[in-house]
C-alpha cells in the first residue's frame, strides 16, 4: 500500500501491484476499508491514455474502447506527495513517466467539506519530439465492487441519466448483466459501455454522469466529467472487476487528438468522483454539491445573505411577451411586481429587435431597439431600480444570426469546418479564441451591462457546434480539439464578466438545460433547468435536477395565466419550490385571488430558502413512464443540513390516474417537530403554527403519526408544499 487517507466520509487507498508496478486507487466509505476483499481482478491504472503510433489494445477493442493500450502500461511510478493547502484542502499528487520522456501527473483533491473528490490529470512532454494524444482520461476507478469476489452476479446496477430538450435528467438504471458487462468465459473480450455527447451541448442525450451501485452492500460509486464540450464515460469489464473512466471524447468517439510539443503540457478537464453509503440519489447529490468548493457568488446570492433575506425570487418576462419586450411592457410589469418580494426582473430575448424572438435572428450587434425602447434601455433599468428591484437582460453572445448580416458574414471571426463557416439553420458561431472577438464582445456585452446599470445577465446558447471546428493557426488540429479550446475560451469570457462585474448575477441557459455541467455551474449563480415552461412534466424535470445541480442553482419557472384554475396555479408555483422560483406570464391580467395565492407562495418560499439552499433530497412516488402524460404522484422530501438543520421541505405533485391518498415514510428526513403531539394533528392549508407551514388548496389535509406523513383530499393534478422545523423565516 502506498498511502491511505480518510476525509469527509471517504477513504482513498493507493495500492501498487507487485508484479507489474501498476498503481490503482480504491475509494470506499470511511470505516469500511477492512471489509474490502476483492483481489481477483487486474488493477485499474490511475491514468488511461493512448498516444498515436502506439499499438492498440486487443480483445476486439478498436471502435469500442481505447483503454488499456501500451501507452498506459508504459507508465512507471515515480513518486507521490501529500499536502494541505491554505484553503484547507488535502491534495495527493502521484507522478509517472515513460522511457520516451512523457511525464504524467494524477492529482486527487479533497475539498474542505465536499463529499466528493476532484481528480486532475496532466501530461508533460520532456522529450525532444512531439507526441499526439488520442485519448486521455480525466478519472478512472476500478475493482468494483471491492466488497465482493468473483462475478458478483445480480448485485451491480449502473445508473445513467438520459436527457433531451424539455425532458432533462431522466434516470436510467440497469444491471451490468443487462448491459452485457459480464466477462466472457476466457476473459478475452474488452467489454465496454462507452457513451457521451458530441458537440457543445454537454447535457444532450446523456448527462455526463455514471454511478455503480453495489446493492448487496448498499454502497454506490459515482463520477462526472465537468467540461462543456464533447465528453465520454466508459464502464469497462474484462475480468471480475468493473472499471469506470471518463473525460474528453476520444479520437474514435469525439474526433479528438491533441499534440503536445516538446516543453509543453496538456491538462485534461477535471473529473469529480464520490462513494457513499446508499444509492444513486445520495451519490448524485454528493457530486452536485461539490460545486460549492469553487463557487463564487455575487453578494445577493451568498449563503449569508440568503440566510437573512431568503433566496432571491426572479421574474422573467419571456412567457409574457414571447421575445418582444418593450419599454411599455416592462414598466407595466414593474408596477405589478413592486413590493411583492421579487428581486430580479429580467428582460429576455428580443430587446434588440422589433420582431418576436421566434421570427428574428438579429444576434451579434446587440444594439437596443429604438422602436421598442424609445428612451433607451437605461431608462427602464432605472425604473426597475427605483421600484426596489434588480434589472436583468438576455444575451446569446457566442453566436451570430443571419439577419445581422455584417456579423453573419464576418468570416475571419467565425468558426469553420472544411474552410466554410459552420452554419446551423439561422446561426453561425464566433471564434471565442480570437482576441478581436473577445474585445468586440467586451464592448457589446460587458460595457453594455456596466453602462446601463444591469445587475443580472442571462446567457443563452441555442445551437450546438457538432463534431467541432478548425483551429486557424494549427490546420492539422483535430476538430474535437478545436471545439474543446473554443468552449474553454467562452468560459474565459464568462469569467471576465464575473471579474469585471463581480456583483452581476450570471444565469446559465442553453435551450433550457443543455449546459448543466460543473465548469459552468461554478461560473453561474444559477441555471435554467429546462424549457418546459408550461408543461405538466415540470415537477418531474425539476426533481431530476436534484441529481445534477444544486437546487439553489436550478431556476424553475412558474408561468401565471389568468385562465388557470387555483389547482393549476398552485401546481406551477409548487414546482418552483424544487429550486429557484421564477415567475413569468400575464401578470397584468391576474385576479386579486390569483395574486393572493402568489403572495402566499412567495412568503412560504422565503421561509423555506435555507432548506432549499442547504439540504439533501429523497425521492418518493409511483414509477413514471410517460413524461408528457404522467400518471401517479411524486414527492421530494428535502432534509436541511448546515444552518438549515432541523428543517424539512416536502413538495408533492399528483398527476393523472391518482386513486389513493399519499403516505410518505419520513424517519430519516423529519425534524423533531414532527413528533410533537401538537403538530401531529390535521393541518389546514393555511396552518399558522410556528413549526409547520403549508401551501395547498382548501380540502387537502396532512397528518403525521408513527413516522408517516399522510396527505388526503388529493385529486389529479394537485400539489402541496409543506415546510416544517425550527428557525423558519
Amino acid at each position: 500500500m502506498l498511502r491511505t487517507i480518510s476525509r469527509n466520509g471517504i477513504t482513498a487507498q493507493y495500492r501498487q501491484n507487485i508484479s507489474n508496478g501498476i498503481v490503482d486507487l480504491l475509494l470506499v466509505p470511511e470505516g469500511s476499508l477492512s471489509q474490502t476483499i476483492r483481489h481477483d481482478c487486474a488493477p485499474e491504472p490511475l491514468i488511461q491514455a493512448k498516444i498515436v503510433g502506439d499499438d492498440y489494445a486487443g480483445g476486439y477493442a478498436q471502435g469500442r474502447t481505447m483503454r488499456n493500450s501500451p501507452t498506459t502500461y508504459a507508465m512507471r511510478f515515480q513518486g507521490q506527495e501529500e499536502a494541505d493547502t491554505e484553503l484547507g484542502e488535502t491534495i495527493v499528487t502521484t507522478r509517472f513517466a515513460d522511457k520516451r520522456g512523457l511525464e504524467y501527473t494524477h492529482t486527487l483533491t479533497f475539498g474542505v467539506q465536499s463529499r466528493a473528490v476532484r481528480i486532475d490529470t496532466e501530461v508533460a512532454n520532456a522529450s525532444q519530439v512531439p507526441f499526439t494524444l488520442e485519448m486521455l482520461s480525466s478519472f478512472t476507478l476500478g475493482s468494483l465492487s471491492p466488497f465482493s469476489e468473483g462475478m458478483a452476479e445480480n448485485t451491480l446496477t449502473i445508473h445513467r441519466m438520459r436527457s433531451t430538450w424539455s425532458a432533462e435528467g431522466r434516470l436510467d438504471s440497469r444491471s451490468v448483466e443487462d448491459l452485457q458487462l459480464e466477462p466472457d468465459w476466457q476473459e478475452h473480450v474488452a467489454n465496454s459501455l462507452r457513451f457521451g455527447c458530441v458537440g457543445s451541448f454537454p447535457v444532450r442525450g446523456w448527462v455526463p454522469f455514471i454511478a455503480v451501485e453495489d446493492r448487496a452492500h448498499d454502497i454506490t460509486w459515482a463520477a462526472a466529467t465537468t467540461h462543456a464540450s464533447s465528453w465520454q464515460i466508459e464502464a469497462y469489464r474484462k475480468d471480475n472487476g468493473l472499471s469506470i473512466s471518463g473525460g474528453i471524447a476520444d479520437r474514435e468517439f469525439g474526433h479528438w487528438t491533441h499534440t503536445v510539443q516538446p516543453g509543453e503540457h496538456f491538462a485534461a478537464p477535471s473529473g469529480v468522483v464520490t462513494v457513499v453509503r446508499g444509492g444513486v440519489d445520495e451519490a448524485s447529490q454528493a457530486l452536485a454539491s461539490h460545486v460549492r468548493e469553487r463557487l463564487e457568488l455575487p453578494e445577493s446570492e451568498r449563503p449569508e445573505t440568503v440566510s437573512e433575506t431568503g433566496l432571491p425570487i426572479i421574474f422573467n418576462e419571456f412567457c409574457s411577451t414571447w421575445g418582444l419586450p418593450t419599454e411599455q411592457s416592462v414598466l407595466a410589469q414593474v408596477e405589478q411586481l413592486k413590493g411583492r418580494g421579487v428581486e430580479y426582473v429580467v428582460m429576455d430575448a428580443g430587446w434588440f429587435d422589433n420582431k418576436p424572438f421566434s421570427e428574428g435572428t438579429k444576434f451579434g450587434a446587440w444594439q437596443v431597439s429604438q422602436e421598442s425602447f424609445p428612451h433607451g434601455i437605461k431608462y427602464v433599468v432605472d425604473a426597475i431600480h427605483q421600484a426596489g428591484m434588480k434589472a436583468g437582460v438576455w444575451f446569446e453572445f457566442e453566436v451570430v444570426g443571419r439577419q445581422e448580416t455584417e456579423c453573419f458574414n464576418h468570416e475571419e471571426w467565425l468558426l469553420k469546418r472544411d474552410g466554410i463557416p459552420i452554419t446551423s439553420d439561422q446561426r453561425r458561431f464566433w471564434d471565442m479564441r480570437n482576441t478581436e472577438v473577445q474585445d468586440y464582445l467586451h464592448e457589446r456585452v460587458i460595457d453594455f451591462l456596466r453602462d446601463n446599470g444591469f445587475d443580472y445577465i442571462k446567457v443563452d446558447y441555442n445551437e450546438t457546434l457538432g463534431i467541432g471546428c478548425e483551429t486557424p493557426d494549427r490546420p492539422e488540429s483535430a476538430l474535437g480539439d478545436g471545439l474543446y479550446d473554443v468552449i474553454q475560451a467562452s468560459q474565459a469570457f464568462f469569467r471576465r464578466i464575473r471579474k469585471e462585474l463581480p456583483n452581476v448575477v450570471v444565469e446559465i441557459c442553453s435551450s433550457g438545460g443543455h449546459r448543466l455541467v460543473q465548469s459552468f455551474m461554478e461560473i453561474g449563480a444559477m441555471a435554467s433547468f429546462s424549457d418546459a415552461h408550461e408543461c405538466d412534466e415540470i415537477p418531474l424535470i425539476a426533481a431530476n435536477m436534484h441529481r445534477i445541480i444544486e437546487p439553489r442553482q436550478s431556476q424553475i419557472w412558474a408561468v401565471m395565466r389568468a385562465e388557470l384554475t387555483e389547482a393549476q396555479q398552485r401546481y406551477r408555483l409548487a414546482s418552483g419550490f424544487l429550486g429557484r422560483l421564477c415567475l413569468s406570464g400575464d401578470m397584468g391580467l391576474l385576479s386579486a385571488k390569483q395574486w393572493q395565492i402568489i403572495d402566499e407562495a412567495l412568503a412560504l418560499y422565503r421561509a423555506s430558502s435555507n432548506v432549499i439552499d442547504q439540504g439533501t433530497s429523497a425521492f418518493y412516488g409511483t414509477p413514471i413512464t410517460s413524461y408528457r402524460k404522467p400518471q401517479g404522484w411524486q414527492a421530494i422530501v428535502r432534509r436541511g443540513t448546515g444552518r438549515a438543520s432541523g428543517q424539512a421541505l416536502i413538495v408533492l405533485h399528483t398527476f393523472a390516474g391518482l386513486n389513493n391518498d399519499v403516505s410518505i415514510e419520513l424517519p430519516l428526513a423529519t425534524p423533531k417537530d414532527w413528533n410533537d403531539t401538537d403538530t401531529a394533528s390535521t393541518l389546514a392549508s393555511h396552518h399558522t403554527a410556528e413549526s409547520i407551514r403549508m401551501f395547498a388548496r382548501n380540502g387537502i389535509n396532512a397528518t403525521v403519526s408513527d413516522g408517516l406523513l399522510r396527505i388526503s383530499g388529493l385529486r389529479n393534478w394537485d400539489s402541496a408544499v409543506i415546510v416544517c422545523g425550527t428557525n423558519l423565516q
